[in-house]
Formats: structure tokens, sequence, C-alpha cells
């Protein structure tokens, strides 16, 4: 029901954030000015440059603004804490590796630290506006609900979670029809709406009671209107499906749906079918060009045999199509149904190091140029597992609404490698869906940094 209002907070405090940050900068610069000469004034301002991108980074990366904790001071100052290390670490790297910048160590270290004390004080400022909305009487959100019934009560406890202050004023029921205490007092009969509203300065007005129910219902709505009271109406659809529902409209025509589905739309899909060939064409030609000979040369040295294993894999509607990887293990004729595990002595030594490095995925990128698979997306797994975890797992097939990916939610959230049981399959199905339903290609590239992070820090399920 906030959604402008988390909208709004995200915006502002990731702004927040960047501009103490060149606040800081700019004050250390103009302290320190005596010491800067003019041939190293350049390099300060690559390193004012790059501290902006090596914010931007992790807390974009780490979805710090996201709307389920920019409510919660805990996790939002949690959240920030991990994104500040990850900053002060890529700066370092910065330090390290890129010698010709002649930088001051203190005004580095004041500039740090400034940001570091500035980002405590945003959190603190995030804290007192979270007291001023939960205390203020002027935003205060003064709700009426029509009907006693079990979605009355569900609403009533969803609306009680809300972070913008909302009180519940009551029920409006008639009363043969209550027959037991309410948590909230019933207020009025459904024949004095209105005039019981403007007693208590309600400011909105949710109907549990559809106008088929009941045709007053017709009447209030109008009521509401003129009184400036906003109505709703909180339909009953558990006769048609017992689920959350996504409800979109056909001119004037609603329609209802399991799922939001982004790349169901035809521009987003052009958007990431875009970004996919430019990326791919960039490592194809900036890395596989080199690499591919290297590897290839290195795995027939070892294991002689084919450089690539090529598998026939589930893709995108459930159309079967040729995976590329580097082949990692010893020709044998379980490759096709049986999943590499830990200690598998099919693995070659070549074999183990590309696998715990993700480096025997990378001719997938050649699948993604090709439009077989897209780099961020479910993975796509053997024809026998889609088999048989389709028969095991209700919602399986859903991830095929999608091309498959060279990496995806799931593989950053720890679910790559073997499934050793249906519920390790069901809750990698479960990202994919989060997935599905989430797309952005702010989430593509977050995937992909955090993907390439992974693959430095090493993952234990990379085997």
């Amino acid at each position: 029901m906030n959604q402008r209002l988390a909208i709004l907070l995200r915006i502002s405090f990731a702004v927040l954030d960047l501009l103490v940050l060149n606040i800081a900068f700019i004050i250390c610069q103009v302290m320190f000015e005596a010491h800067i000469s003019n041939v190293d004034r350049l390099q300060y301002t690559y390193f004012w440059f790059f501290c902006n991108l090596a914010w931007v980074m992790p807390s974009w990366g780490m979805n710090i603004y996201n709307e389920r904790d920019i409510y919660s001071f805990e996790k939002f100052s949690r959240h920030t804490m991990q994104a500040f290390a990850y900053f002060l670490g890529i700066v370092m790297l910065y330090i390290v590796f890129y010698k010709q910048a002649d930088l001051s160590r203190l005004f580095i270290i004041s500039v740090l630290s400034s940001f570091a004390t500035s980002l405590l004080i945003n959190r603190f400022l995030h804290l007192a506006l979270q007291h001023v909305f939960q205390n203020k009487d002027h935003i205060v959100r003064k709700i009426m609900i029509i009907g006693y019934n079990e979605r009355a009560r569900k609403l009533a406890a969803y609306l009680e979670q809300e972070p913008v202050k909302t009180e519940i004023v009551g029920f409006c029921e008639d009363e043969n029809k209550v027959h037991e205490l309410s948590h909230y007092p019933i207020i009025s009969g459904l024949d004095n709406v209105i005039e019981t509203s403007k007693q208590y300065k309600v400011t909105e007005i949710f109907s549990t009671i559809s106008p088929e129910q009941q045709k007053g219902i017709y009447t209030l709505m109008n009521e509401a209107d003129q009184a400036c009271i906003r109505f709703r109406i909180i339909p009953d659809l558990n006769q048609f499906i017992r689920k959350p529902v996504h409800i979109d409209y056909l001119n004037d025509m609603p329609v209802l749906s399991l799922r939001k589905e982004p790349l169901d739309d035809v521009g987003n899909r052009i958007k990431k079918r875009v970004y996919d060939i430019i990326v791919s064409a960039l490592v194809i030609v900036l890395i596989l060009s080199w690499l591919v000979p290297l590897i290839s040369l290195l795995i027939w040295l070892e294991s002689r045999g084919p450089v690539f294993f090529v598998q026939q894999r589930s893709g995108k509607n459930g159309e079967i199509f040729n995976c590329i990887k580097f082949r990692s293990m010893r020709v044998n004729r379980d490759a096709n149904e049986k999943q590499a595990t830990k200690h598998d002595n099919r693995i070659t030594k070549m074999g183990k190091f590309m696998r715990k490095t993700n480096i025997d995925e990378l001719p997938q990128f050649f699948n993604v140029f090709m439009s077989d698979m897209s780099i961020v997306g479910p993975r796509p797994h053997m024809l026998k597992h889609t088999d048989d975890y389709s028969k095991l797992i209700k919602q399986y097939m859903i991830r095929h609404f999608l091309k498959p990916g060279i990496t995806g939610w799931a593989q950053i959230n720890g679910f790559r490698g073997e499934t050793r049981t249906v519920k390790d399959m069901n809750d990698r199905v479960q990202y994919d869906l989060w997935y599905l339903e989430n797309w952005s290609l702010w989430l593509d590239t977050r995937v992909i940094l955090l993907t390439a992070f992974n693959m430095a820090k090493g993952e234990k399920n990379a085997y």
C-alpha cells in the first residue's frame, strides 16, 4: 500500500549516501589543497570518480536499499556495514594496483573515515524518520473495515504490519452476523458506515463485502467519494483460486494471472536480448578468443578426447538445445545421466580446477550469442533430470518459461552443483521462480557481479 513511499525512501537514501561521500571528498580536498600539486590533481580526480563507483557497486550489488529492509533500522544498518566493508576492499585494491596514483595516505584515511561517519549519521536519520512515520498524527492512516469475516481478520493483521502508522478504528457489520469477540470493536452496522467514518475521522474504508454480495456497497462507494474518504474493495477469490494472483487489465476487462512476469513484455525481452548479445560478444572477443586455445591444449595434454563437452539440455519452453562446456571429465557413459559428485573419479585434475573456478562454463557464452541461453536465468538441467523432477515438483516446469542461464539467482544464493535430495531441487526452483517474477536488467547485473565475486572467493559446492 506504500509503494510510492518505499520508492521515495530508497531513492532518497541512495542519493544521500552518494551525496555525503562527495561532500566528504570535497571537504578533504579543500583541507589538503596546499599539499596537492597541479600534477597530482588529476590522480585525485580519478580517485574521486573511482570512490563513487566503488560505493555504487556493493550497495547496488547487495541491494541495501531494497523495499524489504528499508523500513528496518537493524537490517538497513547491518547491510550498510557489509557494503562499506566491500567498498573498503575495492578502494584498497585500487590503491595497491594503480601504482601511478601518488595519493596522500592521510587524505585517503580522512575521506574514508568521513564517509563512514556520514553513513552512520544517515542511518540514525533513517531511525528518526521511521519514528516520525510511526508517530506523527498528520500522516496516520485511519481505517475502517466493512464486514467481519476471515478476510477482514487477515486484512487487519496485514495492516498492523504496515510501516506507516496505521490505526484500525474497527469493523462495520450487522450484530446478528458477529458470533465471537473481535480484536477491534464493531463500531457500526452496514446502514451507518459513512456517518461513523466521519465521526472517527476515517481516511480509508476497506470492504471485504463485494457489491455482488450486497448491492448497498455501490451506494457506500459513491458516498465515500463525496466525503473524501478512499474506498477499497478486497475481493474474495478463494472460490476461484487459493493462491496470490496478479491483476492486469485488457482495456476495461480484468485479467488474473498466477504470477507477474516482467519478461512477458516484448520490450523487456528485447532489452535482455540486447544485453546478452553485447556482454557475450565482449566475452567471446576479449576472453574466449585466447582462452579457448589455451584451455584446449591443457585439456588435451591430460586426457585425450574432445575439448568441448556438448550435452542436450532442457531450454526455454522445454525445447532441447546443445549446451557447450569445456570437458572436465574423462569420456564416460554416465555423462548424460549422472551428476558430478564430490570426489568424483571421472573428473580430471584440469577439470577439477575448471569446475572450481567455473571456467568450464565459459563456452556457454557461445550458446548465449546463438540465443539458446541467456547470461542470467535458471540453470539448464539434463534431460533425465527434467523428466524426473517435473514429476516430483509441481512448479518445476515453470522455470522453463525463461531461457536457461550461465548463472542464476539460485546459484548466487548457494544452490549450485549437485542436488542430493528433492528438497534441494525444490529450493533451487523457488529461487528460479523468484527471479522469473522479479527480473530487471539491474538484477541481471547484480547476479553477474556476485557470480564474479563468488568465483574469486571460491564456493564449497563447486566440484
